[in-house]
Order: C-alpha cells, then structure tokens, then sequence
C-alpha cells in the first residue's frame, strides 16, 4: 500500500508519512493477515470451505481473499447486521446466511455448521501466522521511509497489526519507537499489560464507531509480544478521534472510520510531544465507515473544532432588524446554515422574536472574532456552547 507524506506535518510540527492501509480493496488492514491465513491451510481443507460469524472487516477480508483463492465460504452475520454489510460480503463472492439476532447466536450456528460439513471455523485470533501476515506493514514501512523515528499504530481490543508489526520494526531496527493508540472509552490493551494477561473490559461493546478497537479479540501471543517490543501505549478521547477524522477527510481526502483515524487522534490530543521535529509512519488501516455514521462524524467533528456554532438573541419584530443582523454574518464571512424565529413562546417583552442562528466557519479564531462582533451590536446573544 502506498505510503505518503502528509500535508499534516507542518501544522503538527514533525515530518508525517501516512501508511494508507484502508486503500486495501476491503478498505481494511486485516486482508494481510488473512491471506496469508487462508494460503497456510492445507489443500484439503481449502476444497472443504472456511466458515465465518461476524460482519468485521476480518470477515469481510475472509469473504474476499477465500473467493479469489477459490475456497468455499460462509458467513453468518446475525439479523441486525446493516443491509450495507450484508450486501457487500455477498458482492465479495461468500455465502451469507442470516442467523440470529446476536452475535453470539451467529457464532453458535457457524460453529455447529462448521462440525456438521467440515468448514473451518475462522476467528480472528493471534496466531504466528495471523500475526505475520500482518506484520507485513512494518517491513513496508520500514522500506518506505528511510531513516524514521516511529510508527503509530491503532490498539485496542485487536492489537496483533501492533504486535506483529512490531516484532518486523525492532527486528530490522531496535531504535524505532513503537507507539500503539487505543480509545479512552476502551483502554483494554493498557489494563491487560497492566494485569500480565487478556482481560476482559465489561464497558467494552461492539459499538459500530469504534469497530474493532472496542472488540475484545486479542490473545497471549499479542500481549506478550506488546509488552516486550511496543515503547509506549496511549489513550485518547472520543472528540480527538473525530477531529482526526476530519482532519483527514480535508487533507488527505481519506475517508476512515474510528480505527482508521485514532494514530493520527494521539497527535491530534498532544499526546506525543516527544516526537516534535522527527521523522513518524502513521498506519490508516481501515476505511470502512458506514454512511449514516460518516455524516454524523463530520457534523460533530465540525461542532468540536469550533468551526460550527450557534447562538440566540431577542430582536424586536420589525421590518429590517433581520436583516440587519445578516449583514453583520456576511460582513463577517460567516455561512449561515440555519436560522429560526420564535415568537409564540419568547418570554421577554411584547413583540419581540428570539433567533436562533447556526453558522459555519472557518476556525476557531473565525468563530472568536464573530462572537466578538455580534456581542458589540447585541450585548445579550447568548452563545450556545457545545
């Protein structure tokens, strides 16, 4: 996959180079160990089928990679998977049967089907072969960028692209930091290093914003290889992750989900400041976010970067004075995206409307310096904070 330098590097004060794994024609990281899985599996069991239960993007890896390879496959995705999902593992050549209405039921039934017809029962797991095939995106790395400092990797409840990565960066280079990223909301990597062993975090859930950094997916192997070879493992926040997201929607043109997003959130947060003037590889390593989320992201991401706002004020209910307020927002070069009148339930005196106004704009100093403006001509508008 390609890895490119970023038009981000001089707004965070170090040269950025973006490992672009979403690219990947599943839009996810996890084709690489997948396919390195399902070409180890002996003839036999390739001409009998593999067999899946859940709508991940190591599902969707599976459904693609088996095609190509020409091994029969099955997924079974519960009756609450998006219809989205659902209709593009079928495009990637699988069998997909409904089943269920969790995921757990999905796995019961691929798991009886699996023992009743002989097809294999794939989970994503941290096996050595798994976890090479992954590793693949550090040798790159490391042959794409000469003289680099550090990789950002995303952690989580699924860390074997860390941990094996890792194990590819130390071997070729001990002096490389790797740092892996993990969600405030869910700091299971932390807590398992923490305690020496997998633990189960019980405010983890499959929530689709998160994806696979919420899953509770990885074993011994990634732990052990985690706490041995990565330097440093941080958290960061929710908002920080969606203004990631933006962030790379505007730059780079590169639409990624959660996990996609969550390396570049730690630079987002300040949560590396070492690594200010050096040479650093953050891996995008899924692309796949669904429409509805996507638009809703991008709203709130907006709203957290203060680049939409909103505000009230009481006006008399005169000819004009609407008017007037609009060419105080066009003078300042605000773009006006909404705005109401309320004058059935305005608790202030007779013949008075309250307006409530959203705007765009194009930064924090932007929104600043309309504030500023508006409360010079209207010393009672209330701003309403986020």
């Amino acid at each position: 996959s390609p890895l490119q330098y970023s038009r981000l590097s001089k707004q965070y004060g170090m040269d950025i180079y973006l490992k672009k794994e979403f690219l990947q024609y599943t839009g996810s990281v996890k084709e690489r160990g997948v396919l390195y899985l399902l070409t180890s599996l002996p003839q036999d069991q390739q001409r009998k089928g593999v067999i899946v239960a859940s709508d991940s993007n190591f599902s969707m890896a599976v459904a693609y990679h088996a095609s190509e390879l020409h091994i029969p496959v099955f997924v079974i995705m519960s009756t609450s998977t998006s219809p989205a999902r659902v209709k593009m593992c079928r495009e990637y050549g699988a069998m997909v049967i409904s089943y269920g209405t969790t995921a757990k039921d999905s796995q019961t039934h691929a798991r009886r089907l699996a023992q009743e017809n002989g097809y294999l029962y794939l989970e994503e797991e941290d096996s050595a072969v798994y976890l090479s095939g992954l590793g693949t995106v550090g040798l790159e790395v490391y042959e794409q960028v000469p003289k680099l400092d550090a990789v950002i990797f995303p952690a989580g409840g699924h860390c074997g692209l860390l941990a094996g990565s890792a194990a590819a960066l130390k071997h070729l280079n001990p002096l490389i930091s790797v740092i892996g990223v993990e969600s405030e909301n869910f700091p299971v990597l932390q807590q398992s290093l923490k305690a020496g062993h997998p633990i189960e975090d019980q405010a983890c859930s499959n929530h689709h914003f998160y994806g696979d950094v919420s899953a509770l997916g990885f074993g011994s192997n990634s732990l052990q290889l985690t706490g041995k070879l990565v330097d440093k493992v941080v958290a960061v926040r929710e908002e920080d992750i969606l203004i990631a997201m933006l962030r790379l929607l505007e730059y780079e043109r590169a639409t990624v989900d959660a996990e996609g997003a969550i390396g570049l959130a730690a630079l987002v947060a300040g949560k590396l400041p070492e690594l200010k003037g050096k040479r650093v590889a953050i891996i995008i390593c899924s692309g796949n976010l669904e429409l509805h989320l996507l638009q809703q992201c991008i709203a709130r991401a907006l709203t957290l970067d203060s680049r939409v706002c909103r505000f009230s004020l009481v006006l008399s209910d005169c000819p004009g004075d609407i008017s007037k307020l609009l060419e105080i927002l066009a003078r300042e070069e605000a773009r006006v995206l909404d705005i109401k009148q309320e004058r059935l339930f305005v608790t202030s005196e007779l013949f008075t409307v309250e307006v409530i106004c959203t705007l765009e704009t194009r930064d924090k100093i932007h929104t600043a310096q309309l504030r500023n403006a508006l409360l010079e001509r209207y010393p009672t508008a209330a701003w309403i904070e986020r």
